[in-house]
């Protein structure tokens, strides 16, 4: 735990844990397959970045959003960590590059991928030559056709592990149903795996549910009485128009 805790404080500034985030990290260190359920803004990249930098070897992490890659690419560099992403706005020869690096530089520690990148032949040559240590799924709840974001593409992570096989895996995610839960490990073929949830309640929120004959009258009942900005979700862009020229009016 000295490392460890060297670790998060040399790079994180931060002197303790949040709950479960240590829990979580000894049992990627011990190279167990993982399952971390944690609330958005839980601490989940830390879960597995403070665990691949005590380790040899580079850590495939697999997401699937360019935004979100960019981000935690663009937060490790900050921290002096190196760290690349591979995604479609790279030319063939900018990939070839950096996929050369992750093989020969040792100093390494993340490469970022989409879930459909897993298929390219040239990536699957390099990654024989990478010293691969940990495999990160972002977003987990993508590879069940129970999750509420089902990507076909996540299902190549099964056959990928074929080719790593010694390599643990490490899934995360903000939601996930008992069904998403059980469905997440079998399609990432976990042998010794362990999961961890994270209580989702919080002190500072309130939820309320009403059934109406009339929204527009309730949600104006609302946005009167109810003080601070507000967001109304609807299921077109014609309809947020309608509301929205509304509540201009209004």
């Amino acid at each position: 735990m000295t490392k460890i805790n060297q670790i998060l404080k040399q790079y994180w500034n931060f002197d303790n844990f949040r709950p479960l985030q240590k829990e979580i990290i000894e049992a990627t260190l011990a190279k167990q397959d993982v399952l971390a359920l944690l609330p958005t803004g839980g601490g989940k990249s830390i879960c597995f970045q403070v665990p691949v930098l005590c380790m040899e070897g580079i850590c495939l992490v697999i997401t699937p959003l360019i935004a979100l890659m960019r981000d935690q690419v663009e937060q490790l560099k900050k921290r002096d960590i190196k760290a690349v992403a591979i995604h479609s706005g790279l030319s063939s020869r900018e990939i070839d590059i950096l996929l050369d690096n992750c093989v020969n530089d040792p100093t390494i520690k993340f490469l970022y991928l989409s879930p459909e990148r897993l298929k390219s032949d040239l990536l699957i040559e390099r990654i024989k030559k990478m010293n691969i240590c940990l495999l990160a799924v972002d977003e987990a709840h993508c590879i069940s056709q129970w999750g509420y974001d089902f990507r076909p593409a996540y299902l190549e992570i099964t056959e990928f592990r074929k080719l790593i096989p010694s390599v643990p895996v490490i899934a995360l995610t903000a939601t996930a149903t008992p069904d998403v839960k059980k469905d997440i490990q079998e399609k990432l073929n976990f042998k010794n795996g362990q999961v961890f949830v994270k209580s989702f309640a919080r002190a500072n929120l309130s939820y309320s549910c009403f059934e109406e004959q009339d929204k527009i009258k309730k949600l104006l009942e609302v946005l009167t009485n109810v003080p601070g900005s507000s967001i109304v979700y609807v299921r077109s862009r014609k309809e947020t128009k309608e509301i929205a020229d509304l509540l201009k009016k209004k």
